[in-house]
């Protein structure tokens, strides 16, 4: 998005409000509703996740800031679910991918973080730990924070965000300690899949295409 077509601050509220008013219509859609496939509600969540979709763009564009939630789509690419009607237990699988897209700020911090730890330094000294080395950097950043902050800070930490995907998977029980640490991902079973979360640029792609091919039909 170009300088001149930022949004202002009065465009961003306006999106907040937005979705307050379609967090309404979707809550009384299901207070009302008169059957599983009701068509109100199909309507007011789709015009909750466009209104969410234009606050977080705004948002994001004015203040460099995300929502920490999203309305996923249905998803398709899944097959039919296999698993217990009754889940005892659950795995939550995710992955996320970066782009260490400036090298120098992820030292920087990494840096920053070594320095502040009392262990580091009154062992080998800070330097030794980071120094020039983005592999180090890396082992340190994600020694010190969680993932999910990471994914919310990852502009700060000169990292570019990929693909990522969440899986919530059902289990009957949940498994021995250490049983699958050596292959953590192995044994996921798409049809064990409760919900997926995607995200991914490829999306927006999609969406362009077809705003494109709908210009050319009119």
């Amino acid at each position: 998005m170009s300088d001149a077509a930022q949004p202002t601050a009065a465009d961003v509220r306006a999106a907040a409000e937005a979705v307050k008013a379609a967090l309404d219509r979707h809550l009384a859609a299901v207070e009302n509703r008169t059957g599983e496939d009701d068509q109100a509600v199909s309507d007011a969540f789709n015009a909750l996740a466009a209104a969410a979709e234009v606050y977080d763009e705004r948002l994001y564009h004015r203040y460099d800031e995300v929502t920490p939630f999203e309305i996923p789509e249905p998803d398709d690419s899944l097959p039919p679910y296999a698993g217990p009607e009754e889940p005892h237990a659950l795995s939550v699988l995710i992955r996320r991918d970066y782009a260490v897209a400036e090298p120098e700020r992820l030292l920087a911090q990494a840096q920053r973080i070594a320095d502040a730890d009392d262990d580091v330094l009154s062992a080998a000294g800070a330097a030794a730990v980071v120094g020039g080395s983005v592999h180090a950097a890396l082992g340190v950043l994600f020694g010190e924070y969680e993932p999910d902050e990471i994914a919310s800070r990852h502009k700060e930490f000169g990292l570019e965000e990929g693909d990522s995907t969440l899986w919530v998977s059902a289990q009957d029980e949940l498994p021995e300690p250490g049983e699958w640490l050596s292959s953590p991902f192995e044994q996921a079973d798409p049809q064990q899949v409760v919900c997926r979360f995607d995200v991914s640029a490829v999306f927006d792609e999609d969406d362009l295409d077809q705003d494109d091919l709908e210009e050319q039909e009119a």
